[in-house]
């Protein structure tokens, strides 16, 4: 059942998380003034227009991996649909927790420049988790729909 519309979704959730590593959660200017931006892999500065790399964030970028292999994983569990549907909501509520660590993340980081999270400095990246959840919910959906499908063709025999 690999072809089913779940898979779409769940092909477009880990993409999706994996667009992290190419937009920003955070953007903000330090003490002196330089617009800084935080990625899942660390704190960058523009000197003279190129992104400089200033500080690394190893456990953020494993935990994107791992969020954004999961659905991946969960694909190839086709042959046992309640596990898949119980995977998928693990994996939406470790994005739950994911986001909060990035808020965590971003709280602490602009409290080293006297500043507080507003609607100017939150980058793209905090989006995505939304769209992740649901397109994971979707994903949800669909599982429980074949399952549903099934059991019907079942008392038909």
């Amino acid at each position: 059942m690999i072809q089913r519309i779940q898979t779409i979704w769940l092909l477009l959730a880990s993409i999706v998380i994996f667009g992290l590593f190419l937009f920003p959660y955070l953007n903000y200017n330090d003490l002196v003034g330089l617009g800084k931006k935080l990625y899942v892999t660390g704190s960058y500065t523009a000197v003279n227009g190129e992104p400089i790399k200033q500080q690394s964030n190893i456990l953020q970028m494993i935990a994107t991996v791992i969020l954004g292999l999961f659905p991946l994983y969960i694909i190839f569990q086709f042959k046992n649909r309640k596990r898949q549907v119980l995977l998928v909501l693990i994996e939406i509520l470790l994005i739950v927790l994911f986001g909060v660590w990035l808020i965590v993340t971003a709280n602490h980081t602009l409290s080293l420049t006297s500043q507080s999270i507003g609607a100017h400095n939150i980058g793209i990246g905090f989006f995505l988790l939304p769209i992740t959840v649901i397109l994971l919910g979707m994903a949800a959906g669909g599982i429980r729909k074949d399952e549903k499908i099934i059991k019907s063709a079942d008392r038909l025999r």
